[in-house]
């Protein structure tokens, strides 16, 4: 076998943690195929991403050092194909790639194959203020949606929601030096499709179609509700001042958002407001045109990702309960 690197370098909310968790547990099975799952802990490669990139991340930076590296060379020496998967790679800049680049394959190394899962912007936004939440911000959404539209895109919040969103500027820094042909986009199904439809799309790309996996999750990122994400946002307000970050992972973000308000599945979602979907689709369209220009591999359809209206897409929220709050409520009357 040739040696081959898959890297999956994004987006959040595509379906990532669901993704690494079968991974992860099946790598055993993965290495009988030939595959190569490199990790010795669930949370491996976001360890050697916040190593690549040097990220501060709330005291876990200092068990990441040396990861990267350590992941690298386990690469080199497969002569399969192996895969790498973490959704914060995505914010990577131009110098860090070419650092990760020459790890895993130097001068005639591993034919790289650059993988992206992507969704629409009128589900990832509402998503991504949650997900700041989850790790103890106390931006309102009101003030979360005005920096996103900010021109200037300074400060932390858009800087890093852009990083990790901004499709072509993404396979701008990760597949400049990459065929056309090596770089495919994993699109996510709109709500009410087939379960395991976006499972079949990750399967075909990094080529497990046919081994019999444990598709069981163990580990996920679930989404929380309109009041539990202003529970969540309260309590941080409260407890950041006196909670350290290495002790707010496992007290807020697991046990009480993840293990326990996320089970809390009747409560009203999160939706972007309508007087931004039409931006919010131009933008999504704009995307979708660049990486039809460009000639990537698209698994699934681009036109899920949001298009004109006209044209088919996933511009309207179709999960149940989705609340039609404006931002300004969110901002004041529930999350306070």
């Amino acid at each position: 076998m040739s040696a081959r690197v898959l890297l999956h370098v994004g987006t959040p909310k595509t379906g990532t943690s669901h993704l690494q968790d079968v991974l992860f547990r099946n790598r055993d099975r993965l290495r009988h195929h030939g595959l190569l799952y490199p990790a010795d802990r669930f949370d491996a490669h976001f360890l050697a991403a916040l190593d690549l990139m040097a990220l501060p991340w709330g005291g876990l930076q200092a068990e990441a050092i040396g990861r990267w590296d350590a992941l690298a060379e386990q690469v080199r020496r497969h002569p399969g194909t192996s895969i790498i998967s973490h959704e914060i790679l995505a914010t990577a800049s131009r110098s860090q790639v070419g650092r990760a680049m020459q790890s895993l394959a130097p001068d005639d190394g591993a034919e790289v194959h650059l993988v992206l899962s992507v969704r629409d912007l009128v589900r990832q936004i509402p998503a991504e203020w949650q997900e700041n939440v989850k790790h103890r911000s106390t931006i309102t959404y009101e003030e979360f949606l005005a920096q996103l539209r900010d021109p200037e895109r300074k400060g932390r919040i858009a800087t890093w929601f852009w990083g990790v969103q901004e499709i072509p500027d993404i396979l701008d820094r990760w597949g400049h030096e990459l065929p056309p042909e090596n770089i495919h986009l994993v699109t996510v199904p709109p709500p009410g499709g087939a379960p395991d439809l976006l499972w079949k799309r990750f399967s075909s790309v990094f080529g497990l179609d046919g081994l019999d996996l444990d598709l069981e999750a163990e580990r996920a990122n679930p989404s929380l509700g309109v009041p539990e994400t202003a529970l969540v946002r309260r309590i941080n307000k409260a407890v950041n001042p006196v909670l350290d970050p290495p002790d707010y992972r496992p007290l807020v973000r697991e046990l009480l958002a993840h293990q326990t308000l996320s089970r809390r599945t009747r409560t009203p979602r999160l939706a972007l407001p309508p007087d931004l979907h039409e931006w919010a689709r131009d933008l999504g369209q704009r995307w979708n045109d660049e990486v039809r220009r460009r000639g990537y591999d698209v698994v699934g359809d681009l036109a899920e990702r949001g298009e004109r209206p006209g044209l088919r897409g996933v511009g309207q929220v179709g999960a149940d309960r989705v609340t039609t709050l404006q931002p300004q409520q969110l901002g004041r009357r529930c999350i306070g």
